[in-house]
């Protein structure tokens, strides 16, 4: 950032007063701007034994698996954002069930949340972001093509959850390697 959003000044790095790390502050207006690790929200779509996954058509990770879920928008909840990135990328609708996991990726400033959802009929396919969408049984999820570490997580204890009879909520986080 160089410039204020609030006055179109140019902004200096400093640790403002009262607070305890460097931000983005405005000689001129006064202006704190703050920077504020990303939501990524998503969904684990179930059809009976089977979720379903989506093959990206973009970057980062295009042509790997995920589940459905993108960063969420200003003004929704988890839940609506969960059921809008199941639409948008599996013109999938969901009936959302609830937290599953959460998994703080500081590496990246991301946070992501993933919240399971039944799906409502068979009626999907892909959207603009998703090259292939298709329901998995656990013994054929392509785990060695899964995008993120936070998906692969997540599936790995939903299954582990599921033989077990009882879902849980989770909370980790994901260390990743330095590039």
């Amino acid at each position: 950032m160089k410039f204020c959003g609030a006055c179109g000044a140019p902004v200096q790095v400093r640790i403002p007063p009262m607070d305890d790390r460097p931000r983005h502050v405005c000689d001129a207006c006064g202006a704190i701007h703050y920077q504020n690790p990303k939501l990524v929200v998503g969904c684990i779509p179930e059809w009976e034994t089977r979720i379903l996954l989506c093959r990206r058509a973009i970057e980062p990770r295009h042509g790997l698996w995920t589940l459905p879920a993108g960063f969420m928008e200003m003004g929704e909840t988890a839940a609506q954002a969960a059921a809008r990135e199941t639409e948008e990328e599996a013109h999938a609708r969901v009936e959302i069930l609830g937290l599953y996991s959460v998994f703080s990726l500081p590496a990246i400033s991301q946070v992501y949340m993933l919240l399971r959802g039944r799906l409502l009929d068979l009626d999907f396919g892909p959207g603009p972001e998703s090259l292939e969408v298709r329901l998995f049984e656990e013994r054929e999820i392509p785990w060695d093509q899964l995008a993120f570490e936070a998906v692969r997580e997540t599936l790995r204890r939903y299954y582990e959850d599921r033989r077990a009879g009882a879902y849980g909520i989770h909370m980790a986080d994901i260390v990743l390697p330095a590039w």
